[in-house]
């Protein structure tokens, strides 16, 4: 459904450098699904979607929606904003403040040409004000509406020109954190039930894995990994994607065994000698560095049940805190701490040796700059 290709958007800085804001980004979005540009702020993610909305011209590629072409340096087409039929809704949200709740969303359609009957208006602003849950405050001055309600009514001025593409640039940064949980559950729902292919931007990790069909992790104007929400948590293609989506443990250490049927390899480490997932096709004597999420960090009073391929080994428990559903711990193996998390039955005090299970398919080694590889 969407298109882009080979995008790249460079800017004058500020000390007159040049900016390589998006470079060769490409991706591509099927009908209905919610697609997310995910990185930290600066990596160009909200130029590519300007990009994709006409809001910023790249100096090269191409952007297609629906076998449309919108952008192509190589063609010289450039398709100027207001004839995209994007709907886009900013961090700011934009709302009119001296209209009400129905004439803030009706003020596409009184814009548009050729203009619409009254009636035909009525019924499209009042379609779209009830899938967002407002069709009872139409009446309401806009100034009045809560947080929640202002980002949902930025939603509905977007829907009500029936966009072909939604784009979303960080449209729940604003909101406080109880609401901002709260706001991810309705624009799942609204996007789920009508269906709309959707771009969303965010620095949110948990508002990206929680909303998403599918992620780009960005970083330094560059796609580094996509995938699915599950795909790029658990099985990350490099330290930074890593270390940003989520809280995890590094390690480093090196292969001493090629990556066998079930793509399992051995890594010596400052743990000792653990068996991990092996991603890319490491070989041995490759330096890698090992990535395991805290929960994947199993405490045990006593020794657990082992299976093929699980690490264990003992520590000592060097603090924890109590966060209410779990407890943080920080165990200290060797001369190397790992944080995990566990559930708050666990009762072993600072100070005392725990057992530690890291299965292997959580263990996720990865060559990320290191060294070149030696010889096998």
């Amino acid at each position: 459904m969407l298109s882009v290709r080979s995008i790249y958007t460079e800017y004058p800085g500020d000390g007159g450098q040049t900016v390589k804001a998006a470079q060769d980004v490409s991706f591509d979005v099927p009908e209905g699904k919610l697609f997310t540009l995910l990185g930290p702020s600066g990596c160009g993610k909200t130029t590519t979607l300007r990009s994709i909305a006409g809001l910023e011209r790249p100096k090269s590629g191409e952007i297609e929606v629906n076998g449309r072409v919108v952008y192509s340096s190589q063609k010289h087409i450039f398709v100027a904003p207001n004839r995209r039929n994007f709907g886009m809704v900013f961090q700011s949200y934009a709302i009119w403040p001296h209209m009400n709740v129905f004439q803030n969303v009706a003020f596409p359609l009184d814009c548009r040409k050729p203009h619409l009957p009254r009636k035909e208006i009525a019924d499209r602003v009042m379609r779209v004000l009830n899938a967002v849950a407002l069709d009872s405050l139409a009446e309401r001055e806009a100034t009045k509406l809560s947080g929640g309600q202002q980002q949902r009514l930025a939603l509905a001025r977007a829907l009500v020109m029936e966009p072909t593409l939604l784009l979303l640039d960080e449209p729940l940064s604003n909101l406080d954190a109880k609401l901002r949980e709260r706001m991810r559950f309705e624009l799942k729902r609204i996007q789920r039930e009508l269906g709309l292919t959707t771009i969303y931007v965010t620095h949110d990790q948990s508002e990206a894995l929680a909303l998403s069909h599918e992620i780009a992790v960005m970083n330094e104007g560059r796609i580094v990994q996509v995938g699915s929400p599950r795909d790029i948590y658990e099985r990350p293609r490099n330290k930074f994607v890593a270390d940003f989506v989520g809280n995890t443990n590094f390690f480093d250490g090196i292969v001493v065994s090629g990556a066998s049927s079930n793509g399992r390899c051995r890594v010596a480490s400052a743990l000792g000698e653990v068996t991990v997932q092996c991603v890319d096709g490491l070989r041995r004597n490759d330096p890698v560095v090992v990535s395991v999420r805290p929960e994947d960090v199993e405490l045990f009073e006593r020794e657990p049940d082992a299976e093929a391929d699980d690490n264990i080994t003992v520590g000592t428990v060097d603090a924890k805190v109590f966060l209410g559903d779990y407890l943080d711990f920080q165990v200290k193996v060797g001369d190397f701490v790992l944080l995990a998390h566990a559930h708050p039955s666990l009762r072993t005090p600072v100070g005392e040796s725990v057992h530690v299970r890291m299965r292997a398919e959580k263990c996720i080694a990865i060559a990320d700059a290191v060294a070149p590889r030696n010889a096998a």
